[in-house]
């Protein structure tokens, strides 16, 4: 099934792809309830009529993106992301993973230059997030409401040099980075690859009381390599630095 396909708006159930055990009216209800309670009745009727495709999107650009960020040695799974677009589409599994990591535990850098594009969605009101923290081992959920400031930062032109081409340019922050650490702190930015990235926000997730859902069986992904166990084992987890 391709990409595209994969994450189609609220219209098409036949496209879910869950993530967790959770039944859909369950995930659905994580994010916003009124535009989210009206999607799901529109979506039951479409399924009777075969479904529907939201509209082409508007962006000055080919595609969003969504990255993830980890400190280093502090590895992660990311099970899924799912989307409120700002029209009040709901897009399932837009991206889940690997992160990219920083160059030391402590600590944050600001954003990540790599990501998923996230194709046909506009830019999003809110964000479903679960991921597995591998090293403590636990697992979390945490739903971010981006604001509107984002967003319009989002579509603003800046005209700026782009020391990797060489030349002036006009970048957008089309890049959302998503960075998680143990005790289910979550870090925002917005960026691009030109512009460099603005904090968003810090945010406090919640352990998810069903657990991990590697392959539907509540097992996590795998363990922590040997490299990053052995920091942990010497060090610990340094909670309070994120």
């Amino acid at each position: 099934m391709s990409a595209n396909k994969e994450h189609h708006g609220t219209p098409r159930l036949a496209h879910l792809r869950l993530c967790s055990r959770l039944p859909f009216v369950d995930r659905v209800s994580q994010l916003r309830p009124l535009v989210l309670a009206v999607g799901y009745l529109i979506s039951l009727s479409a399924c009777a009529t075969g479904g529907s495709v939201p509209p082409p999107v508007k962006l000055p650009y080919p595609a969003w993106y969504i990255g993830f960020a980890a400190p280093k040695h502090m590895e992660v799974w990311v099970e899924c992301v799912d989307v409120l677009d700002q029209r009040g589409y709901v897009f399932f599994n837009v991206h889940a993973g690997v992160a990219g990591y920083t160059r030391k535990p402590e600590g944050w850098h600001k954003g990540t230059s790599g990501g998923k594009p996230i194709n046909n969605v506009d830019l999003s009101d809110q964000l479903l997030l679960r991921w597995q923290s591998l090293v403590e081992p636990q697992a979390y959920k945490i739903s971010i409401r981006i604001p509107q400031w984002v967003r319009d930062e989002m579509v603003t032109p800046l005209r700026m040099y782009c020391h990797s081409s060489k030349e002036w340019m006009d970048e957008y922050r089309f890049a959302i980075t998503l960075g998680m650490a143990p005790g289910g702190i979550v870090k925002v930015w917005a960026g691009g690859p030109c512009l460099g990235f603005k904090e968003v926000g810090r945010y406090q997730a919640k352990v998810e009381p069903l657990g991990p859902n590697q392959d539907g069986k509540g097992l996590f992904y795998r363990p922590p390599n040997p490299e990053a166990q052995a920091w942990i084992n010497q060090h610990g987890i340094p909670y309070g630095s994120w």
